[in-house]
């Protein structure tokens, strides 16, 4: 059995372990009764994706607790968890807030991404502002570091998602010559969180800093040379929800030909229609390239250069994000007025997939994206 053959078959068994603990701890029911609840405690099957299934390190290397599956890894999981629903902690823990902590060892990031391996830590990136619009430099919050070596952090961070479940924050801000990253315990004083439930079942938050003291120690990495681990990170993040929407597609493509076949029209099925036979394909086309696309993707990512890596990510997310809206709307359609009622699944995965589709940048800005550095590229 050669590396890739083996490597496939342990991704397989992943993604087997792993819906068959999500089917028994996070169904359709438990979703709704966590919505009701609504409150800032880590979803219930949070703690059995570290303890019981050991998996929350799947994509870390092994002396970091990890089982060595890098991005493919991510990818398999978050395809996985797409499907139920339960993406978000392991998207801003392990794919955003680990990736961070592990390029950037030392005593306090080896120690809180043991924490969050096992389970104990849930982090959160606390990145954009209110006027930043995904550009990804545009920090206006900012980090002066005082004589003792300490640092005042003073700014607003809008939209953090999973912030209210978090123990640690992420936290860019301008310091230095650039812009630089800090840990942040969410109970510091001077920081003030307003959290609130996304539209579709997550949570997120808006967050200031007020005169908020850090010790110096609390700096990750390089003061003022983080831009490029930020890119990196929001790079992986944007192709892991491109995985989570395959994942969301492929349950919507699932129960709409359940519903076709059982729907009957002048005596039929109206899956035999044949006009519904060519929606249908064009949905599950457009899902399948999209799934390829991030896939392919996601096994050259980390041998890429940054605008290749850059390129590549945002031609996966244009083609997730039409994907999501070809087979979201087509779902709903051939559902009629079922599809977005409250009691029917349909109507989640279609929320969902609508707001992944300007997660991390639109269409638009990620075409814009591809078209600069491909300019950029042509001159050099």
């Amino acid at each position: 059995m050669n590396a890739t053959t083996e490597r496939d078959d342990t991704l397989a068994m992943l993604r087997d372990s792993l819906a068959r603990y999500l089917d028994d701890n996070h169904g359709f029911e438990q979703r709704l009764y966590a919505l009701r609840k609504a409150d800032d405690a880590p979803p219930p099957f949070w703690q059995g994706l570290a303890g019981e299934l050991g998996l929350l390190g799947a994509a870390l290397p092994e002396p970091q607790g990890g089982l060595g599956g890098g991005m493919p890894a991510h990818l398999a999981v978050m395809e996985t968890l797409g499907g139920a629903l339960a993406a978000e902690p392991y998207l801003s823990t392990m794919v955003i807030g680990a990736g961070l902590l592990q390029r950037n060892p030392g005593a306090q990031a080896d120690a809180l991404l043991a924490r969050t391996v096992a389970g104990e830590a849930v982090l959160a990136f606390a990145h954009g502002e209110p006027q930043s619009r995904h550009d990804r430099a545009d920090v206006r919050t900012e980090a002066v570091r005082d004589a003792d070596g300490s640092f005042c952090l003073n700014g607003r961070k809008a939209v953090v998602h999973a912030a209210p479940w978090a123990s640690r924050l992420l936290v860019s801000a301008r310091g230095g010559a650039g812009l630089s990253l800090f840990v942040v315990p969410k109970n510091t004083p001077g920081l003030r969180l307003r959290a609130y439930p996304t539209r579709d079942g997550g949570r997120a938050a808006e967050i200031a800093f007020d005169d908020l003291r850090l010790p110096a120690d609390a700096l990750l990495g390089e003061e003022g040379g983080a831009l490029p681990q930020i890119e990196r990170a929001l790079d992986e993040a944007t192709l892991a929800v491109c995985a989570e929407s395959v994942g969301v597609m492929r349950r919507l493509m699932r129960d709409t030909l359940d519903y076709v076949r059982q729907r009957k029209q002048f005596g039929v099925p109206i899956a035999s229609f044949q006009v519904l036979q060519h929606r249908l394909a064009d949905m599950h086309m457009a899902l399948e390239q999209a799934a390829a696309l991030t896939a392919s993707v996601g096994e050259a990512i980390d041998g890429a250069s940054p605008g290749e890596r850059a390129r590549a990510v945002s031609s996966a997310k244009v083609a997730a994000a039409r994907a999501c809206r070809a087979v979201g709307q087509g779902a709903v359609q051939l559902h009629g007025g079922m599809g977005m009622t409250e009691e029917l699944a349909v109507g989640h995965y279609v929320r969902r997939a609508t707001l992944i589709e300007g997660r991390f940048g639109p269409p638009s800005w990620h075409l814009r994206r591809v078209a600069k550095l491909r300019a950029a590229a042509a001159l050099a």
